[in-house]
């Protein structure tokens, strides 16, 4: 009996470490989720920041990239 209890303990020990790690691991992918939510919400804020105050050059910046993409996409 005393090996099953010791082996039950160690699978009671292996358990309780790879709960621990999983819970970390979830904490830390929440966090960066967060993290990567917020720079996305700003790029496009400082985007459409940039866009509102120089139309001009945003529509001939969307015009060449399109022309680009347009010329790279034919080729295929």
């Amino acid at each position: 009996m005393e090996t099953i209890d010791k082996a039950a303990d160690l699978a009671n020990e292996a358990y309780d470490k790879i709960a621990s790690t999983t819970h970390q691991a979830v904490e830390t992918l929440g966090e960066k989720g967060e993290q990567l939510i917020n720079a996305e919400q700003h790029l496009m804020k400082n985007c459409l920041g940039y866009v509102r105050d120089n139309p001009i050059t945003s529509v001939l910046i969307t015009a060449a990239v399109s022309f680009v993409l347009g010329r790279l996409s034919s080729r295929c």
